[in-house]
């Protein structure tokens, strides 16, 4: 078995429809888990913008969640799935914040996490938070990834 998500609103590589961008309605897409492996205790999910680094000296980071219910793993349009916690983004805000490149195309990175236990972050953690309380416990990890142009 191996993890697995899919948007049914853009392909893997694709193009992010404007909708779920910061500045266009800033909705988030619906996302899909797949074959999700059989001792998870959790998932957590981290968008950010890589291409970033070149605007604006950093990795971006757009969406945060983590706790979501292996068996209740469906996110969606414009909504999380139920008793998980997001944190906060480089906006300064909590919850998604949809692509918005100051510059060029750039590409955005899903990145979704199968995990052997529940996080103890409280709502409004960072990524380098979730990240840390990660370590030693991701079971699998795969991404999806969508372009987006200003």
């Amino acid at each position: 078995m191996t993890l697995s998500f899919e948007s049914e609103a853009f392909e893997n590589g694709g193009v992010i429809p404007k909708k779920y961008g910061y500045k266009h309605g800033n909705i988030s897409p619906p996302l899909k888990i797949n074959k999700i492996p059989e001792n998870t205790k959790s998932l957590a999910l981290i968008m950010d913008d890589p291409d970033a680094m070149g605007a604006v000296g950093k990795v971006w980071v757009h969406w945060v969640v983590w706790n979501i219910d292996p068996k209740n793993c469906e996110f969606k349009e414009n909504s999380i799935p139920e008793y998980c916690s997001e944190g906060e983004t480089d906006f300064g805000e909590i919850g998604y914040g949809g692509p918005a490149p100051p510059d060029k195309e750039h590409t955005y990175i899903f990145k979704l996490y199968a995990l052997d236990k529940k996080l103890d972050n409280i709502k409004g953690s960072t990524k380098q938070e979730i990240e840390l309380s990660m370590k030693n416990h991701i079971i699998e990890e795969t991404i999806l990834q969508g372009i987006f142009a200003p």
